[in-house]
């Protein structure tokens, strides 16, 4: 039987990875972003050369009114849910120290990278529960992708690294909530990831990682990413809900 996945900042960099690896894999996908469809038709048409059923549904997971949008788009075109990918997230609009951050730049922040996620996590994991109740062998899964900055503090970025942080919290107790109905929650930790999002700040993360940053001398992809996510999805890991997969190139390993 066809899976079925949302992934939310599914139409560029880390989340359009894990949409391609997930429709090689044989889902049928609602993307969602915040640019008109005929923006991302492009990616969309990429996708369904993969032969699986690909939707979009523009909205801003950080207002109410849309995320409901959102959630009722899904459950009236696809009918079901195996799979919530929450990746959608946003940097500061302006890196600065945490002495100076403003208060419309944390709000903005925190509204869409981990308000939204909540509280779409919120509802459509009432909905995983009621196909669960159901049908006895449906599967379900909800994955988050956070960042190395959930641990990794930035000073000059201190409402990204915040956001994380709670998604990370988010992980775990939706993991406890939702053990009782056998749907396991995981996160997904990158590290240093070649997107559109990074692209300002290529030549220092250039220098550092030829200089050691990482272990694995070389940038991550958002194909890495997204072939973490897949192996989630596919219930590669069924004893380790509520845990973190890193996809850093070893960058958070403590060493001397």
């Amino acid at each position: 039987m066809t899976k079925t996945a949302l992934i939310t900042g599914g139409s560029r960099g880390i989340g359009l990875g894990i949409a391609k690896k997930l429709a090689s894999e044989g889902y049928n996908l609602v993307i969602n972003g915040m640019r008109p469809e005929d923006a991302v038709a492009d990616v969309l048409t990429q996708l369904r050369a993969f032969g699986v059923e690909v939707l979009y549904c523009a909205g801003h997971i950080g207002i109410a009114e849309e995320r409901g949008k959102i959630c009722t788009f899904v459950k009236e075109s696809l009918g079901k849910l195996n799979v919530l990918v929450n990746n959608a997230g946003v940097a500061p609009l302006e890196r600065k120290d945490i002495l100076e951050t403003s208060e419309e730049s944390y709000d903005r922040v925190m509204n869409i990278n981990l308000k939204g996620a909540y509280f779409l996590t919120q509802s459509l994991a009432n909905w995983m529960i009621e196909l669960k109740k159901a049908t006895e062998d449906f599967e379900a899964s909800i994955i988050n992708v956070s960042s190395i900055s959930a641990t990794v503090a930035s000073a000059n970025r201190a409402e990204y690294c915040i956001s994380k942080a709670g998604m990370s919290m988010m992980t775990q107790l939706f993991a406890v909530r939702l053990s009782d109905f056998d749907i396991p929650v995981y996160e997904v930790r990158p590290g240093i990831t070649q997107t559109d999002m990074t692209s300002a700040v290529k030549e220092k993360y250039d220098r550092l990682i030829a200089g050691g940053l990482t272990l694995q001398k070389r940038w991550g992809t958002a194909e890495d990413v997204g072939k973490a996510v897949a192996a989630l999805a596919r219930n590669d890991f069924p004893y380790s809900t509520g845990q973190v997969i890193m996809v850093d190139g070893g960058l958070t390993i403590t060493k001397l």
